[in-house]
């Protein structure tokens, strides 16, 4: 069969755009954000002839590499992951806020699926025991009762306590530019507030392991093992896009600011937009007072399954035109316990909770404007900003 030999114009063309490719690709890498996992280089090494396990969901992937999955990336590279730890919302991102997480064996790959969610938060050691270094790539979003730190810090205890090491792949802050809102109370811990923190508090996940490993946070003042493998191109003055909802009902980057402030309405009888298309970007209650923008909750299976509300026309407000600078404020939540008129009512059990203080409720009881509530957190917020500086890895 004839060759077909190329002209040597051709020949220069397709030299020129394949150098072109090639070096549109590097600069892309050396300008945005590069996450943990995208800095092989860092870590590969290391992993060669180590059983892993990696704590993973939808989030953990390579954008560099048009979205490779980071456990096919490390399977490719000769990496020996035994297992698969998944946390709330489960190893693709389906499972509603709250929902059971079940084991499974990952179609795709045949690993074993360990769900870090419901009864078994923290791995048993004979969940480990065949592990040498334990991996956590997930896309946090800087906000205290988001769940996915939890899942790191009894991951690190896991480890402590067995002898096995934590490597972080760190992922950019989306809300890392600021710190707000009360930092938790001793006695409110729970699985959404483990640490003295605040509400925003200014972290990646890597900052964060370091400062639970650093002020002994873990149980029996334990210390990890831990190494952050940083993100490369970030500050955290940096904007950042996800390029993947790191949750159902975080649909996009406006939800993503505005969660926390509206989140607090988990812990009221408001609906904030769950069983609609865009929660955490309005809120509402079926009462014509409340606003007159409308929405009705339903049933939306893979965002939240039994709404607050469900089939009622809410009345409100829609926050969808809000700035993407947004950041953390009370006004929606004031404005909607003043609209209700209900007092005590307007809150149920969970508020505390998520507040992390039994003092914010009672301030919007006695009618404390946000600026004087606000106020009342700057002795605390100081004293964590503090601490904050010893443990950043980013400016």
């Amino acid at each position: 069969m004839k060759q077909t030999k190329l002209s040597p114009f051709i020949y220069f063309l397709s030299l020129t755009l394949l150098i072109l490719s090639t070096s549109s690709l590097t600069m892309a890498r050396q300008n945005k954000p590069l996450p943990g996992a995208e800095r092989p280089e860092l870590y590969l090494e290391q992993l060669q002839g180590k059983r892993i396990g990696i704590v993973a969901n939808q989030t953990s992937i390579l954008t560099h590499s048009e979205n490779k999955h980071v456990v096919d990336f490390l399977l490719e590279k000769g990496v020996v992951v035994k297992k698969v730890f998944v946390p709330e919302h489960g190893f693709r991102g389906q499972a509603d806020a709250g929902e059971k997480v079940d084991n499974s064996v990952d179609a795709k790959t045949g690993l074993p699926i360990i769900s870090l969610y419901g009864n078994n938060k923290k791995p048993k050691p004979e969940q480990i025991q065949d592990l040498d270094i334990l991996i956590f790539d997930l896309q946090d979003v800087g906000v205290r009762f988001y769940t996915y730190i939890s899942t790191m810090h009894y991951l690190m205890e896991a480890a402590a306590e067995n002898g096995k090491k934590v490597i972080i792949f760190d992922r950019p802050n989306p809300n890392g530019s600021y710190i707000a809102g009360p930092v938790l109370k001793e006695g409110f811990e729970s699985f959404v507030g483990m640490h003295p923190i605040p509400v925003v508090h200014g972290l990646t996940v890597g900052e964060l392991a370091q400062m639970i490993n650093g002020e002994k946070w873990l149980k029996g003042g334990l210390k990890a093992d831990l190494e952050v493998i940083p993100v490369g191109n970030w500050n955290h003055s940096t904007p950042y896009n996800l390029p993947v909802k790191p949750s159902p009902n975080l649909p996009n980057d406006l939800s993503i600011k505005l969660y926390p402030s509206t989140c607090f309405f988990e812990g009221t009888i408001v609906s904030l937009g769950r069983g609609t298309h865009f929660p955490f970007q309005v809120y509402g209650y079926p009462d014509p007072k409340f606003g007159d923008f409308t929405f009705t909750p339903v049933s939306i299976d893979g965002m939240s399954k039994n709404p607050p509300h469900q089939d009622k026309k809410c009345f409100g407000v829609d926050l969808r035109g809000e700035s993407m600078m947004h950041e953390f404020t009370l006004k929606y939540l004031i404005d909607a316990y003043q609209k209700s008129g209900k007092g005590q009512a307007f809150f149920n059990n969970y508020f505390n909770t998520l507040a992390g203080t039994d003092q914010l409720k009672k301030m919007i009881m006695e009618g404390k404007t946000e600026a004087e509530i606000t106020a009342s957190w700057k002795v605390d917020l100081d004293k964590y900003k503090e601490l904050r500086t010893k443990y950043l890895i980013y400016n």
